[in-house]
């Protein structure tokens, strides 16, 4: 009886989620993603250079000399994005800090799609005990909102190459952070990332070596099966569908897909923890435990909670406790 209600509960809230939301035009849109690629005419080319930024361990390195531009004030931290995008507003990164006055541990969180505000109950909570949150806005996202948008519609959408490029985007604006943070003299960096924000998260985790926890809510490995499945783009779906399958989707998207960087994710300098939804109707249950999967065969050891909950009742009371308990306890722990 009560799981019923939570599952009304949370689609009330997804179909709040969809106003706005509108299908759009598919578009390749190639010179995007891959920058100085020119002709882009079909499919079949754009799969060529996917595949090739796969294995290419420096698809995710920012441009050498992006290190410049930080301006601190009070509690609001702001600097020029390595990308530069059409949408002015996009080209700077802003990041809240609470700080907690030890150098010891900073996180680094990255949001949902489409949150509507950073969390102080977060930041507030960890401060207290000793780790220094920093959130970052997404690219449009908060102070990078495209004028005129009612979603971050730029950052997840029917066009492949824009997607590519505002997650590629997200994921050079954390690690120049993290080299800020470093700068700073944090000892120890953690990730945090929540549904879209896991993908950037574990995006940088898996290429960045100064990062030493990452954990992720609400994630799966296939950015391309989220979102032909989940509740949250049917819009998106809507426009793909009629001009390609999931398994092109699957294809062209794999530089975003965290399955490919799962050896990367099991290294020995990386401790892992993982909180899934076991009602999920956004991120699938099943998507997330074929990630599991592959991370387990790559040699990694996450730490892992499932909690008999939807994509959006994990944020509400009961189920946020054990969650937030949860990385308290992963956070705090030592590395052995």
């Amino acid at each position: 009886m009560y799981h019923s209600w939570l599952d009304r509960w949370d689609e009330r809230r997804a179909r709040r989620g969809e106003e706005g939301k509108k299908t759009t035009d598919f578009a390749l849109d190639a010179e995007r993603a891959f920058p100085g690629v020119k002709n882009i005419a079909n499919i079949q080319e754009f799969f060529v250079l996917a595949d090739q930024a796969v294995a290419d361990p420096t698809f995710f390195d920012e441009p050498s000399g992006s290190d410049q531009g930080f301006q601190r004030q009070d509690r609001w931290l702001k600097f020029p994005s390595g990308m530069s995008t059409d949408t002015e507003e996009n080209n700077v990164v802003w990041a809240k800090i609470t700080e907690s006055g030890s150098f010891d541990q900073a996180l680094a969180i990255f949001h949902h799609w489409n949150a509507s505000g950073r969390n102080r109950q977060i930041a507030d909570f960890f401060s207290r005990r000793g780790i220094t949150v920093v959130e970052i806005a997404m690219p449009y996202h908060f102070e990078r909102r495209r004028p005129g948008s009612v979603h971050a519609d730029y950052m997840l959408r029917a066009n492949l190459g824009r997607t590519i490029q505002s997650v590629r985007q997200a994921v050079w604006d954390g690690r120049k952070l993290i080299r800020w943070l470093k700068s700073e003299g944090y000892r120890e960096i953690s990730v945090l990332g929540m549904s879209l924000g896991s993908w950037v998260a574990g995006i940088i985790a898996a290429h960045d070596p100064a990062v030493s926890k990452a954990s992720l809510f609400l994630t799966a490995g296939s950015l391309a099966d989220m979102v032909w499945t989940g509740r949250a783009t049917r819009s998106i779906r809507e426009s793909l569908e009629p001009e390609i399958e999931l398994s092109d989707l699957r294809r062209a998207w794999g530089p975003l897909n965290m399955e490919n960087y799962a050896h990367r994710l099991a290294g020995p300098d990386l401790d892992l923890h993982i909180v899934l939804a076991k009602r999920d109707k956004v991120v699938l249950p099943e998507l997330s435990e074929r990630f599991v999967q592959r991370l387990k065969d790559a040699g990694a050891k996450p730490n892992i909670l499932e909690l008999n909950c939807g994509h959006y009742s994990l944020a509400i009371p009961p189920y946020i406790l054990p969650a937030g308990l949860s990385l308290k306890r992963f956070l705090s722990a030592r590395r052995t």
